[in-house]
């Protein structure tokens, strides 16, 4: 199982950024994909989720400027957060979970500054 994101970097407030993850080795089609977030000195944020059957689920704390979405053709994960914060700043990882374990990507950096 491989998970790479891509997409990340310096972002001004108040503009959006599109992350990818591309998923490898499982099936892509039948697995739920999430994405958890680590900013820096705190724990793991799980912010969204997109099932396998389209189901949605976002944090309150990206809920209304965010969409997660998937292309199985592409075996692509995405997540749009606009309006970007300065809290949004983090780590952010693709996961998905594969015969009872879950699997990460290397994660990739998103700052928000001016």
């Amino acid at each position: 199982v491989q998970l790479v994101e891509s997409g990340g970097g310096l972002v001004p407030p108040g503009d959006s950024l599109r992350l990818s993850c591309v998923g490898t080795g499982f099936p892509f089609e039948r697995s739920d994909m999430s994405w958890v977030r680590q900013a820096p000195g705190k724990g793991l944020e799980y912010i969204s989720e997109i099932s396998r059957s389209g189901s949605l689920y976002y944090a309150d704390s990206v809920k209304g400027r965010s969409t997660i979405s998937r292309d199985n053709a592409k075996n692509t994960v995405y997540l749009t957060i606009n309006d970007l914060k300065p809290e949004d700043a983090a780590v952010y990882f693709c996961r998905t979970r594969y015969h009872g374990q879950f699997y990460w990507g290397q994660g990739i950096q998103v700052t928000v500054a001016s």
